[in-house]
């Protein structure tokens, strides 16, 4: 039996980020950068702390009120990112990011793809298979509510490919349970090989990797 995959959160990067969001629909906050630094404005933003490799971190406000990071990393000094995180999030907001994203594909299509994070919702819990299986190849750890599917050699970061459950209700409040199987593909993935308009090229790749890890048939609905 085929499941449904979902885009919940895509990264691009670009040299000329910036320049998209000049009119009146937009400003951009600066969190840290030579002689700023508020760290605690990216805690209250997006509830978790800067990392030490983030050089240069903005905040992109929306007249719809959504805020967004736009991040410059050590390892990539010449591009800025932008992170649409939450895509498939069962709220407002959700649908707020969709819109915006759709609003601004043409003009980000041939930017470059460096994350994207694939959920595979299961009401109620993810199957005992499924969960067999990716202990076969990870080892699972629990941090919280999420138990995330850690390979022998990796620590904390893992650019390929990262996998975590957690209980999805619990995040959104939903009245209902949904257990969320969530694959996030990094950079090294990738390796910058891959532009907006190439998103569809990637959905049979991305889909091979989770059927290996996992077993399920999975198809990804377009973004």
């Amino acid at each position: 039996m085929k499941v449904e995959g979902v885009i919940d959160s895509l990264n691009f990067s670009s040299s000329d980020l910036e320049v998209m969001f000049r009119d009146n629909d937009y400003s951009i906050e600066v969190v840290k950068s030579v002689g700023i630094f508020e760290p605690n404005r990216w805690v209250e933003a997006f509830k978790k702390p800067l990392s030490r490799n983030i050089i240069e971190a903005k905040i992109l406000h929306t007249l719809t009120g959504l805020e967004l990071p736009i991040k410059r990393f050590s390892t990539a000094k010449d591009k800025q990112t932008l992170e649409f995180a939450g895509l498939h999030g069962y709220n407002e907001k959700s649908q707020l990011l969709y819109e915006l994203l759709q609003s601004i594909k043409s003009q980000v299509k041939n930017e470059t793809i460096t994350r994207l994070d694939v959920a595979i919702d299961f009401k109620g819990k993810i199957p005992n298979r499924v969960i067999k299986k990716l202990c076969k190849s990870r080892t699972p750890f629990k941090w919280i509510n999420s138990t995330y599917l850690k390979t022998d050699s990796e620590k904390k970061k893992n650019y390929h490919t990262n996998i975590l459950l957690y209980p999805k209700h619990k995040k959104v409040d939903l009245s209902y349970e949904i257990e969320r199987l969530e694959f996030s593909f990094g950079g090294a993935y990738f390796r910058g090989k891959y532009t907006i308009v190439e998103l569809e090229k990637l959905y049979g790749k991305m889909e091979k990797t989770i059927k290996r890890f996992t077993g399920l048939e999975v198809v990804i609905k377009p973004l």
